[in-house]
């Protein structure tokens, strides 16, 4: 007997408006045919319903196409009659993972929960990416099953487009000024090299990573565990903003959701799949990093780890990943590019060995400063090394560029 699914009811059968459905997923995914509307809502919907990774949604989608999917859902279709479609498209999902799958979307199916996504994605210029868009980073369908069933992008395609050439630097929340340092003359020797840096937006190593990309003129793309319309973490609101207007911030969940430790877990497997090689920067021993460098290890990406002091627990699981997980030992940002396939690096200087006297006093000034705690020309002076006069010429070119601001108690580093 042959299963017919009548893809073209499933807006009404949520009891929607479909002329204002259909208004908005062509405001959020511009040039949709009529055939594609339903594609593209039900891909919104599913966002939503179904967490980041569900390998049975994503079989689930890949055999019936996302609106016949969600049309079987909604109507509650038996999980033997779900498995017979499913295997007539392809997929080898069990009644049993049916059966599991269905109890973890049911609470989820709640119309009107797409329609406030997606006028959330209106009101802040969010577009809603599928496979095949132009901009869809090719990379993460190396995720199989796994794979983002849409994706939201807040800021430029075409910095998705730049980022099939990149690669992901993250590590550690708690950075020390060694990995700060570090990660900063990786990024611009990376961005000089023509990479778009990929990385997750958090503190320390990724926020790094992300400012001094942005400082270099170069492409930057931040990938969130929650919507793209609250920024997370909120300390990083500014740096995100500046990320939306010069570069991309992409997530797999609906505008309103919140990030969760699942989440972020998930998250870092789009961070390893859509960049061509992953570099942990500095790293705990149970750091989150080395969790995207599993993801980046079981797709067949290079992993690059960089080794700190020995007596550093802040670099202890990079140089885990080099003795326990076969890491390469990076130390440079040609290093760095030497991990992707392909990339011609002979002949191309790093930037560390010919920086000018006025770079290099202000990444030592920079070194030395805190986004957090204010500190006197003379604190800067000791930590720097550097003289009073050369501190007080450096933070008054350094303010006037904005990476700087005196407060009452001293000097505070802004973002860059």
């Amino acid at each position: 007997m042959t299963t017919t699914i009548q893809k073209g009811t499933t807006m009404s059968m949520f009891g929607l408006d479909g002329a204002e459905i259909t208004g908005l997923v062509r405001t959020v995914a511009p040039d949709p045919d009529s055939g594609s509307v339903q594609e593209v809502f039900a891909r919104a919907s599913w966002t939503g319903i179904a967490e980041p990774g569900d390998r049975a949604a994503g079989e689930l989608v890949a055999a019936l196409g996302a609106a016949g999917a969600l049309t079987v859902l909604v109507d509650s279709w038996p999980v033997k009659r779900i498995a017979d479609a499913a295997s007539a498209g392809g997929s080898d999902l069990s009644a049993a993972d049916i059966e599991s799958a269905l109890a973890r979307w049911s609470p989820r199916l709640k119309s009107g929960v797409a329609l406030v996504a997606l006028r959330q994605a209106v009101r802040f210029a969010v577009r809603l990416l599928v496979p095949g868009d132009p901009a869809w980073p090719v990379g993460v369908d190396d995720l199989g099953a796994h794979a983002p069933i849409a994706l939201w992008l807040r800021g430029n395609e075409s910095t998705l487009a730049a980022a099939q050439h990149s690669i992901a630097l993250v590590g550690a929340r708690a950075a020390t000024g060694y990995g700060e340092h570090v990660t900063m003359e990786a990024t611009a020797g990376l961005v000089d090299r023509g990479f778009a840096i990929i990385s997750g937006a958090a503190y320390g190593i990724d926020g790094m990573a992300h400012r001094a990309a942005l400082a270099s003129s170069g492409q930057t793309v931040a990938i969130l565990a929650g919507g793209v319309d609250r920024f997370y973490p909120s300390g990083h609101d500014a740096l995100l903003v500046r990320i939306v207007e010069s570069g991309a911030v992409i997530s797999e969940l609906p505008c309103g959701s919140p990030p969760t430790k699942w989440r972020f877990l998930q998250r870092n497997r789009l961070i390893a799949a859509a960049s061509q090689a992953t570099i942990v920067l500095e790293a705990g021993w149970r750091s989150g990093s080395l969790n995207t460098a599993g993801h980046a290890a079981s797709l067949g990406r290079p992993i690059g780890a960089m080794p700190g002091p020995v007596t550093s627990a802040a670099s202890a699981g990079c140089h885990r990943l080099i003795r326990e997980f076969a890491a390469t030992l990076v130390t440079s940002a040609a290093e760095m590019a030497e991990l992707v396939p392909g990339t011609e690096v002979a002949g191309i200087p790093d930037p560390a060995a010919s920086l000018p006297c006025s770079t290099s006093a202000r990444v030592r000034l920079i070194d030395a400063l805190s986004p957090r705690s204010p500190r006197s020309v003379d604190d800067l002076a000791a930590r720097s090394g550097m003289s009073i006069a050369e501190v007080q010429a450096e933070l008054g070119s350094l303010q006037i560029d904005g990476g700087a601001s005196e407060r009452e108690r001293g000097w505070i580093l802004l973002s860059l």
